[in-house]
């Protein structure tokens, strides 16, 4: 392909782009398919010769385009947004055309210095304390991890990078019982072990008892383990539940702890002043990650995490061959050294893009917006009969089932519940899921991606609603 096709090529594929996402609440949000469906319409081996791009285009539209789950369609309500925006798509363009290696100043000036200024903006924009020191990362699993690597070498002087574990490190890592998952596979590559991961109790919020938190510390303290590090978590993915942090913060420092926020996605929320009530104390963390890729419109992927002790984070991962040496090392910012991978993708971009395209007040208005209607989904819910809240909703999640009243069992309810997400979910028109709660089952409700309308978040409602009536009515007691 030449510059004279692709030109023609890159035409019809931005106007196909812009058809994408003018139509894409035509498409079904899930596909409607089987394991192996897509898989057997490829080729079991690569082609010998070339073939036009005409053939490749229309296989995309006829074999992957019907695989495809889409996360912008107006009736996605599941897990947590992957939002983009066109802003956003556009500088994606960008990076791929350009196709560099951002892992060194050197290897591309701009993208060092222009990450460096976005995440300034965001530490401001999000009201986070001043010496916070920020880093692009690829997700906020592999920031966690680099906040536990980080705290395993800052304690230990560095030691266990240089000659490994041994018998005296016998570390404990505390989260809630409703943190992440990501915690759990984090601390087995950290090499600390699951059984080293201490989950404690949450109260009726879902939220970490500090007390708790305490106890356990001293506990293990009395039985000879060494306290190492506390993630706390604003906005759990199960219910969007706000440890308090403050809380937290108190104990790490009276017990030497490195404190560790996850705010992947409601820290988005930080964007307005009214919703800093959810970060008091945050400046007592040493690291704090959120993920413009969740709910700020960016594509994933991009993970903003900051930290306050950045010699701390550069020396867990520095590593320095002759052949990445460079005149200016000692002068800028060489991102290689701030976590996990040697090669970087340019994602300050995108950032920029989004940032600038929106303004702060424009992010503001969207964000506002989605959380008026989980606000106002909690209250529809209230009001219904054979509907229950299950859990606080402080921002745009709703976590819900539906409770006829006289099911004879919680494993009755459970199984209405799981039925009712099954048929919604293949009617292609509204994508949910599930979560357990208590034991119990309970769906899920999120309004976040970037054209949501208020409509889409009645309409999606209205479907979910009369299809779980419509089930539950077939069941004894409705």
């Amino acid at each position: 392909m030449d510059t004279k096709d692709f030109r023609e090529h890159a035409h019809q594929i931005v106007d196909w782009m812009a058809d994408y996402l003018e139509q894409i609440g035509e498409y079904p949000v899930t596909p409607q398919i089987s394991p192996g469906d897509i898989k057997k319409q490829l080729p079991g081996s690569a082609p010998l010769n070339s073939e036009s791009f005409e053939e490749i285009f229309a296989d995309f539209k006829s074999i992957i385009l019907p695989g495809m789950t889409h996360w912008q369609h107006p009736g996605f309500f599941a897990y947590f947004p992957a939002n983009n925006s066109e802003p956003s798509i556009l500088a994606e363009m960008l990076t791929a055309t350009m196709g560099s290696q951002c892992m060194l100043w050197l290897t591309s000036p701009a993208a060092e210095e222009l990450e460096e200024r976005m995440m300034e903006w965001l530490r401001d924009m999000l009201g986070l304390p001043s010496d916070f020191i920020g880093v692009i990362q690829d997700t906020a699993s592999s920031s966690t991890l680099v906040a536990i690597l980080t705290a395993r070498e800052q304690r230990t002087e560095y030691e266990i990078n240089r000659r490994g574990f041994t018998t005296l490190h016998r570390f404990r890592l505390y989260t809630s019982t409703q943190g992440h998952s990501s915690i759990d596979k984090d601390v087995k590559i950290a090499g600390i072990g699951i059984e080293n991961l201490v989950k404690v109790e949450v109260d009726d919020t879902y939220a970490m008892v500090a007390s708790a938190l305490e106890a356990a510390i001293e506990k293990d303290i009395a039985a000879g383990y060494i306290p190492l590090c506390v993630v706390s978590t604003i906005g759990t993915t199960s219910s969007t539940a706000i440890d308090p942090i403050g809380e937290i913060g108190e104990i790490c420092r009276k017990y030497n702890l490195w404190h560790h926020i996850d705010a992947s996605y409601a820290g988005t929320a930080l964007l307005l002043p009214e919703m800093r009530w959810m970060a008091e104390g945050v400046d007592m963390a040493d690291s704090f990650v959120f993920n413009p890729h969740k709910w700020m419109f960016t594509n994933f992927d991009c993970s903003a995490y900051f930290v306050k002790d950045k010699q701390a984070l550069i020396s867990t991962f520095s590593i320095l061959p002759d052949y990445l040496k460079t005149p200016e090392d000692k002068r800028v910012n060489n991102y290689r050294d701030w976590g996990i991978p040697l090669g970087r993708r340019f994602r300050a971009l995108k950032l920029w893009f989004v940032i600038r395209t929106y303004g702060i007040k424009g992010l503001q208005e969207k964000i506002r917006d989605h959380i008026r209607f989980g606000q106002w989904l909690k209250e529809e819910i209230i009001r219904l009969e054979g509907v229950e809240i299950m859990a606080p909703a402080p921002l745009n999640l709703v976590c819900f089932r539906f409770n006829p009243g006289n099911l004879p069992s919680e494993e009755e309810i459970d199984l209405l519940n799981t039925e009712i997400l099954d048929q919604v979910n293949r009617s292609g028109k509204v994508f949910l899921t599930q979560t357990t709660l208590d034991g119990k089952v309970v769906l899920r409700f999120v309004a976040a991606q970037t054209h949501t309308s208020f409509k889409d978040v009645q309409q999606g409602w209205d479907f979910i609603y009369h299809q779980g009536i419509s089930l539950a009515d077939r069941m004894p007691g409705w």
